[in-house]
């Protein structure tokens, strides 16, 4: 037998294993990287904007803020089931974990807009600070926490009494907020590019960390089990942060105009849904590099987003436009006018 053949009969067998061994694995490593795409599109139509969005798995419903009002979609179906009225300006809705209330930060009304989420029906309207914007349901305290954006304070409310039980300053104006389940907070402070940690059982910001490469951060997304956290941030760039030191980890690039941000758990994905450029970037957040692996096109305007760990889904919303005004001294950068009727969900998977 020459050296050749005794070189291959040994490489032949780790060769095989090296193939059985990857197969094993294959399956979730090509599930991490398979391009998302749009697999629907459910057209919900009525008047107005729309603000954040927000998924319930166990109850397969989406929450939609939309203008005046809460739309509410099967996502079996894609239809519309309901929706809550008598609102004056929606921005985000907040789940407690005992499948019964929610809570709407009703922006124009200064006030958080509590619902049956049998019913669809209000049954509280609890006043807060002006402009209540990103909202969080608390489960360790039981608490609602609206960040109100133009007094730049946080109005804590008890699930268990429906009152403001705590109002904190805040040290600029916040935007949307995340929680860990176990008594932290984490808020974007967007004039000022810091991210702030709360400790909800005791009413008090523990934590002010500037945000290195990041301007006006707006979405932000938590990963609990590896403690990073990911703002969005004008500049097409995210930062991604540890979440007990503040340090800075990353800052991969995205698309422009994000205000979304969304976490996958199990593949270990962070997402960024862009409404100026209108794509949703996903970064892969196992790689030390944390590469933008897609940037899929969406729709020009979806700029938020919830992510259904679920079923692997992410929703986003958009519309079509109209021509954008002129600019006045009143109004210097106005927005192109909402088509009527055309507001519209995407659905992105696999």
């Amino acid at each position: 037998m020459s050296i050749h053949s005794s070189i291959r009969r040994l490489i032949r067998p780790i060769a095989v294993a090296s193939l059985l061994c990857g197969s094993f694995v294959a399956p979730s490593i090509l599930s991490a990287q398979q391009p998302y795409k749009i697999i629907d599109r459910w057209k919900i139509g009525g008047d107005g904007g729309w603000d954040d969005l927000h998924a319930d798995s166990q109850a397969h419903r989406l929450y939609l803020t939309h203008g005046t009002r809460v739309d509410v979609v099967d996502t079996q179906t894609g239809k519309l089931v309901g929706s809550i009225t008598g609102l004056h300006g929606t921005h985000g809705v907040a789940l407690d974990d005992a499948a019964k209330f929610g809570y709407i930060s009703d922006g124009s009304g200064n006030a958080v807009v509590v619902f049956d989420r049998a019913s669809l029906a209000n049954v509280a309207t609890i006043p807060v600070g002006k402009n209540p914007d990103g909202i969080v349901f608390e489960p360790a305290t039981q608490t609602v926490w609206a960040f109100d954006g133009r007094s730049n304070e946080v109005s804590v409310i008890s699930a268990a009494s429906q009152k403001v039980v705590a109002t904190i300053p805040l040290p600029g104006k916040p935007e949307f907020a995340t929680t860990d389940g176990k008594g932290l907070i984490y808020d974007n402070i967007e004039d000022k590019n810091e991210v702030i940690r709360l400790d909800a059982h005791t009413n008090a910001i523990t934590a002010a960390w500037q945000l290195t490469g990041c301007d006006s951060p707006s979405g932000l997304a938590i990963d609990v089990a590896s403690s990073r956290l990911f703002s969005v941030c004008d500049g097409k760039r995210m930062a991604v942060i540890d979440a007990n030191t503040g340090k800075s980890l990353a800052n991969p690039i995205i698309g422009d105009g994000p205000d979304g941000a969304g976490w996958d758990p199990v593949h270990k994905l962070a997402f960024a849904s862009c409404g100026g450029a209108g794509t949703l970037t996903v970064i892969d957040a196992s790689a030390a590099s944390y590469p933008a692996i897609e940037n899929l096109p969406t729709q020009r305007g979806a700029r938020t987003m919830t992510y259904d760990a679920a079923t692997d889904r992410a929703y986003l919303v958009s519309a079509e436009f109209g021509p954008r005004p002129d600019p006045t001294p009143d109004n210097p950068r106005p927005r192109p006018p909402v088509l009527p009727g055309s507001f519209v969900v995407l659905v992105v998977g696999r």
